[in-house]
């Protein structure tokens, strides 16, 4: 280096090339072990969110495929979810299956008409199936006598002979029970009157609970829908009412398209292999099974269907028959193909499908259809909630994992509010 007026000059000499040379050959090397390392990061940080790119991991698994279940499935299908259903029948749809005997639809767990008061459910169910529309209109046979129900100003007609709402009005407020409610007997009569208690409900409560309305409590009714118009339409408060075109069969094979499903499956016995199979757990099954009935077995009255095949091509008239007199051991009679009434070739059929219900007292070997809510019943739920409450993967839904009866749209609505919640 030499100094020339003020200014160094500097010599390059090969020793420095050298020393600049080995220099950046090291920023080399280290540059591209920082890629390797951002790239195995980049691996597992992959790997970790992708998880369920394994074939054996799901998302989540619906346990059971009844409506909930399967409205579920749908829907998280739609956001992309990968699942699984475990269904221990051997046929999917829970208690809306529908058998097909003769050609006719048959509602083998007893009939089921969707009806909503919700545009937006209504969209739904409609943009996944077909309706047939149809509105229940239901009668009860008392002797030799027939009676509309839900209670209407024909009803009354039918019993007293009125014409006009405000005699009926009088009737009944004249025979309403005015002290304290003790039973389902005191409830009802307040609530109806003593002619149609004795004519419709004493006798039948007894049918379907067992029990004499005197020993069974008040919340069992906690009303009885009354009209003072002559309308027959049962769900008069729902302006959307059908069933699936096909029945409700049609409308599963949507809710579960392109869906793994395991059938004639015990979730149960094998929980831990399934829990660790999945993110989340859909648990439709009884929640105190669940908890192998850690506070004891939840109560559920049940029914008992018998079918028969009639040789004419149209039975009773009516879809549904009530028989509330004790000495007829049924409570309804169920016609299906009155189910189907534009179908031209099953209402042309010169047989008909007929379905008799029975009550029965309930055991674990039997289906669990009605929640007895009493108080002793809803105290082992509140327990059971608890536990349920503190779940982490575990998600209890529909009328076994809740233990509460549902009407259909309730259901629905319990599912849209679910993935409100899992957004």
């Amino acid at each position: 280096m030499e100094e020339t007026g003020g200014l160094k000059k500097v010599h390059i000499t090969e020793e420095t090339k050298d020393l600049s040379g080995n220099s950046n050959k090291i920023n080399l090397y280290l540059i591209i072990l920082g890629i390797a390392i951002i790239i195995s990061l980049a691996i597992l940080l992959y790997k970790k969110l992708t998880i369920n790119k394994d074939p054996h991991h799901y998302d989540y698994i619906i346990v059971g495929s009844g409506l909930y279940g399967a409205t579920f499935n749908y829907l998280a299908k739609k956001r992309g979810k990968k699942t699984l259903v475990i269904e221990r029948r051997n046929v999917t749809g829970g208690n809306l299956y529908c058998d097909k005997i003769e050609g006719i639809f048959v509602h083998k767990y007893g009939p089921h008409v969707f009806h909503t008061n919700n545009q937006t459910i209504w969209d739904f169910m409609n943009s996944l199936v077909e309706f047939t529309p149809y509105q229940t209109q239901s009668i009860a046979k008392v002797k030799d006598k027939v009676y509309n129900l839900p209670y209407s100003m024909w009803t009354f007609h039918q019993m007293w002979g009125v014409i006009r709402p405000e005699q009926a009005y009088t009737k009944i407020e004249d025979q309403k029970h005015r002290g304290e409610i003790y039973d389902l007997k005191d409830q009802a009569i307040s609530l109806i009157g003593k002619d149609v208690f004795d004519l419709f409900i004493k006798e039948n409560i007894q049918k379907e609970w067992g029990r004499e309305c005197p020993n069974l409590p008040p919340f069992i009714i906690p009303s009885l829908p009354t009209r003072y118009v002559f309308d027959t339409n049962y769900f008069y408060q729902d302006k959307y009412q059908g069933i699936p075109v096909g029945c409700y069969n049609e409308l599963f094979k949507i809710l579960l398209n392109d869906t793994e499903i395991s059938l004639s499956t015990d979730y149960i016995p094998n929980k831990e292999r399934y829990d660790k199979a999945a993110d989340k757990i859909i648990f439709t099954g009884k929640i105190d099974e669940f908890y192998n009935y850690t506070y004891g077995s939840l109560e559920y009255r049940t029914v008992r269907w018998e079918n028969e095949i009639k040789n004419t091509s149209n039975f009773q008239g009516s879809a549904v028959i009530h028989y509330p007199e004790l000495n007829i051991n049924y409570t309804r009679v169920v016609e299906h193909k009155h189910f189907d009434p534009y179908n031209k070739k099953i209402q042309e059929k010169n047989k008909t499908i007929v379905s008799y219900e029975y009550f029965e007292e309930w055991n674990e070997q039997k289906e669990c259809v009605y929640p007895i809510n009493d108080e002793k019943n809803n105290n082992i739920f509140l327990k059971y909630k608890e536990l349920a409450d503190h779940e982490k993967k575990v998600i209890f839904g529909g009328r076994l994992g809740t233990y509460k009866y549902y009407d259909m749209k309730d259901i629905i609505e319990e599912v849209f509010n679910l993935m409100e919640k899992l957004k």
